[in-house]
C-alpha cells in the first residue's frame, strides 16, 4: 500500500474517492501532518461527528465559518459540512481550493428550493425583494437581492422599508417565525429542513415534565407549535452562548444533535437532552452531515478531492447577495 494507505485512485462519476484506509493509520496525526503539509484548514458545522469537530481548526455555523475561512492566509479551506457551506465558502475566497469531504453531503432544505422552480415563482412577484436564507444552493443566491442568517435575519427584514414588498426563501418556518417577530407580510417559499420538522410535540411535552427544570431551546427553523413553547429561541451559536451563560442546569435541545458535544464541553456540569423525533429513528440527526468522516476527510485532504468548483457568473453573482448581507449587519455592529 502506498505512503497514502490506499488501494486505488479512482474517482466515479459523481465525485467520490473510491479509496481504502489503512486501518493502523493515526487519522489524527495524518490529517494535522496533511493541514501542515498543503496549508490548509479545516471548518467543522457543529452539526458533525464529535471527532471532526475536535480535529478541525474552527468550529461554528456555516456563514462564521467561511467568513473565517476568507480571513486565513491558507490555500486549502476543508469544509467538514454540507454542500451549500462548500459552495458559501468558494464565494468568499474564489482564488482558494475548497473541498468537501462527501460530494454527497447535500441538505434537505437547500434542495427544497430548485432554481429553476423559484425563477419562475419570482416572476410572478415582479415588485418584490427577496431575502433568501444562507441555507440554499450557490445558484438560488444569484436570484436572491439579501441574505441573511438565523442569527441577523430579523434584523434584515427590519432594515427593509416597510413599504417594500419581501419574498423570503427557502425555509417556511424560519419565514413564519419572521413575520410573527417583525409584523412584515411576506411571501414564503414553502421549503423546510427534515431534521427541525421532525421534533415530537407529545414526546417533548412528555420530557418537560419529567424535567420540570429544564429549559427548552429551538432553532427558528422548527415549526411554529415547538417555538412557542421553546423558552429561548436562536441560532445554533445563539443556542451555545445561551445555555453558557444561563443559570439553568438542564436543557432540551431541539436542533440536530451534533451541537450537544459543544454544549456539554463548554458547560460539564449542565445536562444536555437532544428533542426527541416523532419516531424510533435517529431523525434528530441530519444524514447529509453525518456522511462527512474522517475516513473521508484525510483522504480528501491526501487527494485534494472532490473539490468544489462554481462558474464565475455565479460566484459573482451571488456573493452580491452576501455582501449585501454584510454590510447591513455591519453598519447595525452585528
Amino acid at each position: 500500500m502506498s505512503s497514502l494507505a490506499v488501494a486505488t485512485k479512482q474517482l466515479d462519476q459523481k465525485g467520490y474517492l473510491d479509496l481504502e484506509v489503512d486501518p493502523t493509520l493515526d487519522l489524527f496525526e495524518e490529517i494535522e501532518r496533511l493541514k501542515k503539509e498543503k496549508n490548509a484548514i479545516i471548518l467543522a458545522h457543529y452539526y458533525q461527528e464529535s471527532e471532526i469537530q475536535d480535529i478541525a481548526d474552527y468550529i461554528g455555523d456555516s456563514l462564521g465559518l467561511s467568513q473565517q475561512a476568507a480571513k486565513t492566509d491558507a490555500d486549502i479551506i476543508v469544509f467538514a459540512g454540507v454542500h451549500f457551506m462548500a459552495e458559501t465558502a468558494k464565494m468568499l475566497s474564489p482564488q482558494k481550493k475548497v473541498l468537501l469531504p462527501d460530494l454527497k453531503a447535500g441538505c434537505s432544505l437547500a434542495d427544497s428550493c430548485p432554481p429553476n422552480l423559484f425563477r419562475k415563482f419570482k416572476e410572478k412577484y415582479p415588485d418584490h425583494l427577496v431575502v433568501s436564507y444562507i441555507n440554499c444552493t450557490a445558484e438560488l443566491k444569484t436570484l436572491t437581492d439579501i441574505c441573511c442568517t438565523s442569527t441577523n435575519a430579523v434584523h434584515i427584514i427590519e432594515s427593509i422599508p416597510k413599504d417594500q414588498p419581501i419574498i423570503f426563501a427557502p425555509d417556511i418556518n424560519l419565514g413564519r417565525y419572521l413575520v410573527k417577530k417583525t409584523g412584515r407580510d411576506m411571501v414564503l417559499w414553502d421549503g423546510s429542513c427534515m431534521v427541525h420538522e421532525i421534533f415530537s410535540a407529545e414526546k417533548i411535552a412528555r420530557l418537560m415534565m419529567q424535567h420540570p427544570d429544564a429549559l427548552l431551546i429551538a432553532h427558528p427553523e422548527c415549526e411554529e407549535h415547538l417555538l412557542e413553547k421553546a423558552h429561548f429561541i436562536g441560532s445554533t451559536t445563539g443556542l451555545l452562548k445561551f445555555t453558557q451563560r444561563s443559570e439553568a442546569k438542564e436543557f432540551i435541545v431541539a436542533t440536530e444533535s451534533g451541537i450537544l458535544h459543544q454544549m456539554e464541553k463548554s458547560s460539564p456540569d449542565k445536562v444536555f437532552i437532544p428533542a426527541p423525533p416523532n419516531n424510533t429513528c435517529a431523525c434528530n440527526e441530519c444524514p447529509h452531515m453525518k456522511r462527512n468522516t474522517l475516513e473521508k476527510l484525510y483522504l480528501c485532504m491526501a487527494h485534494e478531492l472532490p473539490e468544489i468548483t462554481l462558474p464565475d457568473w455565479v460566484i459573482e453573482q451571488g456573493r452580491a447577495s452576501i455582501d449585501r448581507m454584510l454590510q447591513i449587519s455591519a453598519e447595525a455592529g452585528l
